[in-house]
């Protein structure tokens, strides 16, 4: 019984999904694009010194989470 090398079929193996089930909600582009843009104005806005309260790095710092978020949310899209 040296010869007789017959694997069993694994029980793990999981299929890939298939395109047609992996569709995004209409909201995830929608989010996408507001936080992109929200986080662009907030930094344009600071620069050209059109913020309420004067001139804060926190406007800087949401401005870029706005836009960082924008982005995680891009690599979720399908």
């Amino acid at each position: 019984m040296h010869g007789n090398n017959i694997a069993e079929a694994s029980s793990r193996y999981t299929p890939p999904i298939a395109r047609e089930v992996r569709v995004s909600p209409t909201w995830v582009p929608v989010l996408m694009f507001v936080l992109l843009g929200l986080g662009a104005l907030v930094i344009l806005f600071y620069y050209l010194g059109l913020v309420p309260g004067g001139r804060s790095n926190w406007y800087l710092f949401s401005g870029l989470a706005c836009v960082l978020g924008g982005l995680f949310t891009a690599t979720k899209y399908h």
